[in-house]
């Protein structure tokens, strides 16, 4: 029987995954400036099902609606109890977006998907393109419109970045992802 991951747990792990995944491989080169200004908020769901979930989620919706972008620019979602599956998860965010729209929130904000079995349509389930969303434990990243088009205007090439990240991970490989060390964090979490 595993011992359920601690909400410190899960949100070390993803600032680790954060740190040497997403900001150390220039996964996503608006998320440095993000996190120099402490403007990740990260929350770990304690839900158990996808209705419980939801709930958290229209909480976080609101949460970052309200808030300036000073204070909480972004937030991670962590949800390591629920839709560890990747096609249920996948068929969740379905449901996110429709939340969006039923609380008037499209266009504002959007969500993000990141989970550890994360597969790209068209790819094997090892391939190692499919590493550029596979955070520790399922999350979803919720993001701000008007940031995505402010870091977008600014940074060059942005349309780019999914070519460079496939780019990235084929040189890097498994061996280089394992060196990260983040395949250390995936094994402990799932001997606990």
């Amino acid at each position: 029987m595993s011992t359920p991951v601690t909400n410190e747990e899960a949100i070390a792990a993803t600032k680790l995954w954060v740190e040497r995944a997403v900001i150390g491989l220039n996964l996503c080169p608006f998320a440095k400036g993000v996190q120099v200004k402490d403007q990740i908020r990260y929350v770990v769901s304690a839900a158990q099902t996808p209705e419980e979930l939801l709930a958290d989620v229209l909480h976080e919706f609101e949460v970052l609606a309200e808030s300036s972008p000073e204070a909480i620019d972004t937030t991670l979602l962590i949800h390591p109890h629920v839709l560890s599956d990747f096609l249920d998860y996948n068929d969740f965010l379905a449901v996110v977006d429709a939340a969006l729209e039923d609380v008037d929130l499209a266009g504002e904000l959007q969500v993000a998907s990141m989970h550890p079995q994360y597969q790209f349509a068209d790819t094997e389930l090892d391939d190692i393109t499919n590493y550029t969303n596979r955070s520790p434990y399922p999350t979803l990243h919720i993001l701000r419109e008007d940031s995505i088009d402010k870091a977008v205007a600014a940074f060059p090439e942005a349309e780019q970045i999914f070519e460079k990240n496939i780019e990235t991970m084929r040189k890097l490989g498994h061996e280089g992802w394992n060196a990260l060390g983040l395949a250390e964090v995936q094994r402990d979490k799932s001997t606990k």
